[in-house]
């Protein structure tokens, strides 16, 4: 991934990244989940990154939504 993505979600919970996923879609901001869980201990965050253009528009989308 090149550092134009920003981080602008995380959460333990997959499913509720992928709603918060979902909705940025439908808002037409494309979204990339990345898996920062231990797969042997099952600890850690899924993050949701954006391209950096669409970090404001996400986070309104993201509070207005209240995500």
């Amino acid at each position: 991934m090149d550092s134009n993505w920003r981080k602008i979600y995380s959460n333990t919970l997959e499913h509720r990244v992928k709603i918060v996923q979902a909705v940025l879609d439908d808002a037409g901001i494309s979204s990339v989940i990345m898996n920062r869980k231990d797969s042997a201990y099952l600890f850690g965050d899924l993050e949701l990154y954006v391209q950096a253009e669409n970090v404001i528009r996400a986070k309104q989308i993201i509070n207005r939504e209240s995500l």
